[in-house]
C-alpha cells in the first residue's frame, strides 16, 4: 500500500501489486500453522536469531518505542469492529474515518508482536484479533475472487463509495498488494495463537490472487497489474478481463507492477506458495530497465549486468536481465523511487536475506548502506531514512535516495525534492548530477527497517531523531521531520506504525514474525526459487 487519498491510482501507486492464474489447490494451501505445535509457535523462520551485540540500553528503549507504538495502534483501533484506522493525530484523539486491508493487516501482525513483547496479555491478544477477523467475514468482498476492498469505515465496517468529509466519490478499488499485505497477516494470526486458526485460515483460503495476474502482461512477461474495479472508475484508465474466469469481467489498471524491489513482491511469494500464479512471475519482473539503446534511456542510470537462466521447477525456463546501478562504490538492483520500505518492508515476514545469499542478503544491506551514505555524506542532512510517509508540511508524500531509484524524476530525500539526473550515456546528458540538497524529510519506521543490516547505526539515527529532532510522542515517534527546519508531521500512520512494531519484533524475539509468516508448505514451494536468484549486487 504506502499510496493514500485520492493519489491511490496515480502514478503514486507505481510499486505495489499482485496477481494469479486461476487458483490451483497446492500443498501450499494447507492451513498456515499446519506445522505449529502450542498455543503460541514460532514456525520455520529465518537464521538470524537475536543478535547477542544487543545491549541492555538497546533492548530498554526498543521496547519502550514498542510499547508508545502500541499505544498509537490502539488508540486508532475501534474496539467494537477491531479495524484500525488509517491514522491518527499525535495527540492520540481523532482517527481517521477510513481504513484499509494493508492497515488492517498491519494490526494484526502488530497485536501479535504486542503480545509477545508482554505489552498486551494473550487473552487481550485473542479477543482483538477475533474480533477483527468477525468483521473481515462480514464485510462485502469482491465475490469471485474473495478480495476485499480497499477501503472501509473502520466503524461500520462498510465499503466506502465516497471519500469521508469532502463526499468525493470514490471507486471501490480491489489492491493486489493491500490484499497481499492483509492475507500476510492472516497467515501470522493462524499460525500465533491456535484458537484462531480455523478463522484465520478460512479467510486465506478463501482469498484467490489469480484475479491480479496477467498470464500475458507486457512485453511478454506474467505480471501482476495493480488490481481492478468491478466497475468502470469515471475516466480513468481501465482495461476490462476476467483472469478467474468466473463472473463478470472486472476492469483492471493500466499499469502493472514489474519491478523486482517492491513492496508489492509480497502477494507475488502468496500467490505462488498458494499455486494461484506461475512460479515464473517471480523472475519476470525487472531488476532495471533492460539496457537496450535509448528506449529505456529515461531511466536515472545506464544499468550493467548479464542475462541469465533461472527454472522454475516445471521444466520451464525465464531469462532475466539481472541490471544494477551504480552508487557510492556499490552495484546494487534499485527500487522504483529509492525508498526503504519498497526494498525491506516484505523482509520483515519473507526470510530473504538467508533464502538469497546471492540475491536479497546483499542488495538489502546495500540499500540500507546507501541510505545512511545520502542522509549523512552525499546530502549531510546528519540523519537517514527515506521512504513515503507524512509530509511535515502537510499531506502525503514519497520520500527515497533518488539515486538508487528507477525513475529519472523519482523520489526526492527533501522538501524542494531536488532531482538527481546522473544521465544516460548516448542518450541523455546528465542536468544535475552533483546537487545541492535542501531540508531533507526523514520519517523513522525507514531507520526500523534498517535494524537487521546496520542495528547499531539504525538505533543511534532512531535515538537522534527522538531526541534533537523531537519526532516523538505518547503515540511513538512521529511520521517524518524535516533535519533542518524542525518541522514534524503531527501524525501517526498505522502502516508505518506496523512496520516499525514487526521490526521490533523480530529484532527482539528471533524473527518471530517471520517465523509465524513460513509454513514447510510455503519454504518448500518459495525458498528454492529465491535461493536460485543472482543478483549483480556488490558491497564495497
Amino acid at each position: 500500500m504506502h499510496r493514500r487519498i485520492p493519489l491511490l491510482l496515480g502514478a503514486a501507486v507505481a510499486s505495489l501489486a499482485l496477481a494469479v492464474p486461476p487458483a490451483a489447490a497446492s500443498a501450499a494451501t494447507a492451513s498456515p500453522a499446519s506445522q505449529a505445535g502450542g498455543d503460541h509457535d514460532r514456525g520455520r523462520g529465518g537464521d538470524r536469531g537475536h543478535d547477542p551485540g544487543t545491549g541492555r540500553a538497546d533492548t530498554r528503549d526498543l521496547t519502550r518505542w514498542a510499547a508508545d507504538t502500541w499505544a498509537s495502534l490502539d488508540a486508532m483501533t475501534d474496539p467494537r469492529t477491531g479495524l484500525a484506522a488509517d491514522h491518527i493525530d499525535a495527540g492520540l484523539e481523532t482517527p481517521s474515518e477510513y481504513t484499509s486491508p494493508t492497515n488492517i493487516g498491519g494490526y494484526l501482525w502488530s497485536t501479535v508482536a504486542a503480545r509477545d513483547a508482554g505489552i498486551i496479555s494473550t487473552r487481550e491478544a485473542r479477543e482483538r484479533m477475533r474480533a477483527t477477523l468477525d468483521s473481515l467475514e462480514v464485510m462485502e468482498r469482491h465475490e469471485p475472487s474473495g478480495q476485499f476492498y480497499n477501503w472501509y469505515s473502520p466503524t461500520t465496517r462498510e465499503k466506502l463509495t465516497e471519500w469521508p468529509g469532502s463526499g468525493d466519490p470514490l471507486h471501490p478499488f480491489l489492491s493486489t498488494v493491500d490484499n497481499g499485505w492483509l492475507a500476510a497477516s492472516l497467515r501470522i494470526v493462524a499460525a500465533a495463537d491456535r484458537k484462531l486458526e480455523r478463522q484465520a485460515t478460512g479467510l486465506y483460503r478463501s482469498m484467490d490472487f489469480s484475479w491480479f495476474h496477467d498470464l500475458e502482461g507486457r512485453e511478454g512477461k506474467n505480471l501482476n497489474r495493480g488490481g481492478f474495479w468491478v466497475e468502470q472508475p469515471g475516466e480513468t484508465c481501465a482495461e476490462p478481463g476476467n483472469y478467474g474466469d468466473d463472473g463478470p469481467d472486472v476492469y483492471y489498471t493500466c499499469h502493472w507492477y514489474d519491478t523486482t524491489v517492491s513492496e508489492a513482491r509480497i502477494a507475488t511469494y502468496i500467490g505462488i506458495a498458494n499455486g494461484q500464479i506461475p512460479a515464473s512471475a517471480y523472475y519476470t519482473t525487472y531488476r532495471t530497465m533492460p539496457d537496450q539503446g535509448c528506449d529505456f534511456g529515461w531511466q536515472e542510470q545506464k544499468p550493467e549486468g548479464e542475462t541469465r537462466t533461472y527454472r522454475t521447477g516445471r521444466g520451464e525456463t525465464v531469462e532475466t536481465y539481472e541490471g544494477t546501478y551504480a552508487y557510492d562504490g556499490m552495484r546494487l538492483v534499485p527500487a522504483w523511487g529509492g525508498s526503504m520500505f519498497e526494498a525491506l518492508m516484505p523482509d520483515l515476514l519473507v526470510p530473504e536475506a538467508d533464502w538469497g545469499k546471492r540475491s536479497w542478503a546483499a542488495n538489502h544491506e546495500a540499500t540500507v548502506r546507501a541510505q545512511i551514505h545520502h542522509g549523512l555524506d552525499e546530502a549531510g542532512y546528519g540523519y537517514w531514512g527515506f521512504s513515503p510517509s507524512s509530509n511535515p508540511e502537510g499531506g502525503y508524500r514519497e520520500y527515497g535516495v533518488e539515486s538508487i531509484g528507477i525513475s529519472s524524476d523519482g523520489y526526492g530525500s527533501d522538501v524542494e525534492k531536488t532531482d538527481v539526473d546522473l544521465g544516460y550515456e548516448g542518450c541523455r546528458e546528465a542536468a544535475n548530477p552533483e546537487p545541492d540538497f535542501g531540508d531533507g524529510v526523514v520519517t523513522p519506521h525507514a531507520a526500523f527497517l534498517a535494524l537487521p543490516y546496520e542495528k547499531r547505526a539504525a538505533i543511534d539515527n532512531l535515538r537522534r531523531i527522538e531526541t534533537e529532532l523531537g519526532a516523538y510522542g505518547k503515540g511513538g515517534f512521529l511520521d517524518a521531520a524535516t533535519t533542518s527546519s524542525g518541522q514534524l508531521a503531527q501524525v501517526h500512520l498505522s502502516l508505518d506504525q506496523s512496520m516499525i512494531m514487526a521490526a521490533i519484533s523480530n529484532e527482539l524475539s528471533r524473527d518471530a514474525l517471520k517465523g509465524y509468516f513460513v509454513d514447510r508448505a510455503f519454504e518448500r514451494t518459495v525458498r528454492p526459487l529465491v535461493a536460485q536468484q543472482r543478483f549483480g549486487t556488490r558491497l564495497r
